[in-house]
């Protein structure tokens, strides 16, 4: 039996190999054999380990999983699971069948190259039995690499598979206890786990939806997606070569018709996109962006089912969502170029923008100028939508916000009519005339 003391990764190995009824194979692509590597080095191996591969050559890899799909996808990492389980089972069942839990351990990655030009990534995989006999379980997670060289990347790699296996196990009673297991000294400074898939009777009671939230609460991942139609994917897949249009709030009423309030808000940011984009055929995309922090400094983090809510209620209006870890624009601004080199785009209402100018930013030394050096990189702008005069002084009256002055017409404020004392004044101008804030027309009344 495991230790109730949490244990380093070269003891969960050895404790997994000291197991006998565990045992199983091992196929890994990209980063080396650091998985397998571990359960080699600590001692008692054949406890455990059936078989180790590592098919880098792409015919071996075709002739072994198939052809049609990319070489570190998902659908790549299923093919391997499938084939490996097969084949342990075809020859082992019977002999170990009865008294062995039997587990397939496969990752596909794309670590640093030698010239620190890929996105550093890959999918890994596992399926195993709780029981021998039982039926597999199977765990699939996306993850980015951020250690800054390919020896530390593999070394990373290796740590979070004996986590994900020893996790598998022996730590799998509640979801938090797993993702704990999990993340045990590599996640969030080495590795980013921004997708979960479970599948399985282990799993049947855990909120896949709420996983995925649960990834950027406990600061496994900077952001995760969800998607208004189809399948839950990592932020990767949609984000990949975009010109993309982000729309952040924090979307507390999730009534239908603020719901739809803020879809005008995205649908009218993509216009105005595809009106600077012009002739480029560049692919775009929109997403409503929310965070986990509160609304104020002073209140509570928002616990997840609370978040659940204002996803779903912009899912239900037909937009998607990009979830994030931090609510500053600079760094959405940062995780979004990660992936893209196209333009970015922020379609904010007005009293989003006056908070931008109005926040500390105490953890930057440059302060607000740093933030917004930060914030507007490269191809970044902000595209500022109109509010209602009535709704303005109401929400600068609920937080205390003063010092603004403004025109109107037909009782919209636009980021034009707007006015601050110097010197956040004179900022303020330099921003529209540079265009780097874009005032958006206020909505003509049917």
């Amino acid at each position: 039996m495991p230790s109730a003391q949490k244990l380093d990764t070269h003891h969960k190995a050895l404790t997994l190999n000291l197991d006998p009824s565990t045992f199983g194979s091992f196929a890994e692509i990209g980063a080396g054999q650091e998985v397998a590597r571990w359960f080699l080095l600590v001692g008692g191996a054949s406890g455990t380990v059936a078989k180790t591969i590592s098919a880098y050559d792409k015919e071996v890899s075709d002739d072994l999983y198939g052809t049609g799909s990319r070489y570190v996808s998902k659908e790549r990492l299923e093919a391997m699971l499938d084939n490996e389980w097969n084949q342990l089972l075809t020859q082992l069942s019977k002999t170990r069948g009865p008294q062995t839990r039997f587990f397939c351990f496969v990752d596909t990655v794309s670590a640093r190259n030698f010239a620190g030009t890929n996105e550093a990534n890959g999918w890994i995989g596992l399926r195993f039995q709780l029981q021998p006999g039982g039926p597999p379980n199977d765990v699939l997670l996306h993850i980015n690499l951020r250690d800054p060289s390919n020896a530390l990347q593999q070394e990373a790699v290796g740590i979070l598979g004996v986590n994900l296996i020893y996790a598998a196990f022996y730590e799998a009673q509640t979801k938090e206890s797993f993702l704990e297991g999990l993340a045990q000294g590599v996640v969030a400074q080495r590795i980013e786990i921004d997708y979960v898939d479970l599948r399985g009777p282990a799993f049947e009671s855990w909120d896949r939806r709420a996983l995925q939230v649960h990834l950027v609460r406990a600061g496994l991942a900077e952001m995760v997606f969800f998607p208004a139609k189809g399948s839950i994917v990592p932020p990767t897949e949609v984000l990949h070569k975009k010109a993309v249009v982000l729309a952040p709030g924090f979307f507390g009423h999730t009534d239908p018709a603020h719901s739809q309030v803020h879809l005008r808000l995205l649908t009218s940011g993509v216009q105005e996109l595809q009106e600077d984009l012009g002739e480029t055929k560049s692919p775009l995309v929109g997403f409503f962006c929310l965070n986990v922090a509160p609304y104020t400094p002073d209140e509570p983090a928002p616990e997840i089912p609370d978040l659940l809510r204002r996803i779903d209620a912009l899912l239900a209006a037909g937009g998607d969502v990009l979830f994030f870890r931090q609510p500053e624009l600079y760094n959405m601004t940062a995780l979004v170029n990660r992936h893209t080199q196209a333009p970015v785009r922020f379609a904010a209402g007005l009293s989003l923008m006056i908070r931008a100018f109005e926040d500390v930013y105490g953890n930057l030394e440059g302060r607000l100028l740093e933030a917004l050096a930060r914030l507007f990189a490269e191809n970044v702008r902000i595209y500022v939508y109109p509010m209602p005069v009535a709704d303005l002084q109401e929400w600068l009256k609920c937080t205390s916000t003063s010092g603004w002055e403004w025109d109107e017409t037909n009782g919209w404020v636009s980021a034009s009519q707007l006015r601050r004392a110097p010197p956040l004044g004179h900022l303020l101008a330099y921003l529209l005339a540079s265009n780097f804030l874009v005032p958006m027309q206020h909505p003509v009344e049917a």
